[in-house]
């Protein structure tokens, strides 16, 4: 069915000088937002009431503006030396549920990474602090200012007494650095109840791949991470005494991670490629298209060169390949100084980037033939174990897809320009588990800028950002309006 009236002509222009005239109060309620230490990586009990009050802070805000809000205890987490934690509610809130509108979902978290700082901060992190138009502090952009964005947005309908163009459903949860405990079971839990009515899933919780130009995220590469384990014995050996005479853990555990990828980036493992879907002309032109100067980026990155010269295969290798990661060795003597050991046992981990049609189970099966096929080809004495210890699928969305079409027009309207259609080289499994759980179209709508240094010290969202991203929502609301059927 067509939506039977469009929103009143001219009413993204009266939004969005609302949200230029208040925007000092935007900014205030994200500095107030920052001031929580929303830290739920450290699991310490202080840290974990913070957390609450950052959830309680998060739905009394969306009460004032009429929303139903339900905070679903996900109960408790469980720590590895026994003890356990409460884990903080999962927001589920709505506004509006006239059938004759599309419903959109956005998802956002306000948790945050750990900050102190005396690790490199200019300014305290948990304090807003604006110099030059960047407003630093942790979970500025991560993921505090896209989640208040949102809600900016939906106010601005609300202080205008305009009607909502869109019904609006919000997820808002306090673990996504922490593994987003307990989300996935709620999703699925929900699926006929809360989701059931949702026709769209955005969210913003990635960046931009430029400073100044925008962008629409559809697809990311998913996760396996690996552990191999060579084992002599328990205890460590005396070089001296036993070097030359025996298998050394050490020494075999390097070959290992030595057969895994070449001086390239090309990944040795037999079969590791056959899965990854053929590229087509369109999907190429999209990279050709894509504004990258390579020069700024090399620099912005501090390296002497990459392992490709063009564009187009930087971008292909990040976002279209599969990749492999050597992280680091377990029981291995790192400290300074030298110490003449044999180590007893040692484990590597390493990662492979997983690509569309990329299955976990067929690459963890690939990865542990080649390993056991390595191992057996140096006769060692020792044992070798290989585990697959996360096992994450990559995403990616159907471009052609309303609510696409929609941000294009939203972006080209606040933005004045076409945005960069993206992929990303990392990992946010929600995208996967929204889209096969309730089998509906998902987005990333970014607002931040690609040195907004997520995670990072000194980590900001420009004000422009910000605010341009709450006109952005506000604009895509309308679209989405006119598109719907």
């Amino acid at each position: 069915m067509f939506c039977p009236s469009s929103p009143p002509a001219g009413l993204s222009e009266k939004a969005f000088r609302y949200i230029d005239l208040h925007q000092n109060e935007f900014v205030q309620t994200l500095k107030e937002w920052v001031a929580v230490e929303s830290d739920s990586v450290q699991p310490q009990p202080r840290l974990r009431r913070e957390l609450f009050r950052m959830m309680t802070l998060a739905a009394d805000r969306l009460r004032r503006l009429g929303a139903s809000v339900d905070s679903v205890d996900p109960g408790v987490q469980q720590l590895p030396n026994g003890q356990s934690l409460p884990i903080p509610p999962i927001i589920l809130a709505e506004l509006g549920n006239d059938p004759k509108k599309p419903t959109v979902c956005f998802y956002g978290h306000l948790d945050v990474q750990p900050a102190r700082q005396e690790d490199g901060w200019l300014t305290d992190p948990y304090t807003l602090t604006e110099v030059d138009g960047k407003l630093y502090g942790r979970g500025a952009t991560d993921n505090k200012g896209p989640v208040l964005a949102w809600i900016n947005a939906v106010s601005t309908f609300r202080s205008l007494e305009e009607d909502l163009p869109v019904n609006i459903k919000f997820v808002i949860e306090g673990m996504e650095e922490a593994g987003s405990v307990g989300l996935e079971e709620l999703v699925r839990k929900e699926k006929d109840r809360f989701f059931s009515s949702v026709d769209y899933v955005v969210i913003s919780d990635n960046l931009w791949l430029s400073q100044r130009k925008p962008a629409l995220t559809y697809g990311m590469r998913g996760n396996s991470y690996f552990r191999v384990e060579v084992r002599c014995r328990d205890r460590d050996f005396h070089s001296g005494t036993f070097g030359g005479i025996l298998s050394e853990p050490m020494a075999d555990l390097v070959a290992l991670l030595g057969s895994l990828v070449d001086s390239s980036g090309h990944i040795l493992i037999p079969g590791i490629y056959d899965q990854v879907a053929p590229l087509t002309e369109e999907e190429r032109k999209m990279y050709e298209a894509i504004d990258l100067d390579l020069e700024e980026y090399r620099k912005s990155v501090q390296v002497k060169r990459f392992l490709f010269d063009t564009k187009e295969e930087i971008l292909m290798h990040l976002w279209r390949y599969p990749s492999l990661s050597i992280h680091g060795i377990e029981g291995a003597f790192d400290e300074p100084g030298a110490k003449t050991v044999i180590p007893g046992q040692v484990i590597g981990k390493f990662s492979i980037r997983l690509v569309p049609h990329m299955n976990t189970s067929v690459v963890e099966k690939q990865v542990t033939n080649h390993l056991e096929y390595i191992f057996s080809k140096r006769n060692s004495s020792n044992q070798m174990a290989v585990s697959m210890t996360l096992g994450l699928q990559p995403w990616i969305a159907n471009i052609k897809d309303k609510q696409y079409l929609a941000a294009k027009r939203a972006i080209k309207t606040v933005f004045g320009t076409e945005p960069d259609m993206i992929r990303d080289g990392s990992t946010i499994p929600i995208a996967r588990i929204f889209q096969d759980t309730i089998q509906k179209s998902v987005m990333m709508l970014p607002l931040g800028a690609v040195d907004d240094g997520e995670h990072s010290q000194n980590e900001k969202i420009n004000r422009w950002n910000y605010i341009e991203g709450s006109k952005l929502f506000a604009a895509f609301f309308l679209e989405m309006a006119k598109l719907h059927y």
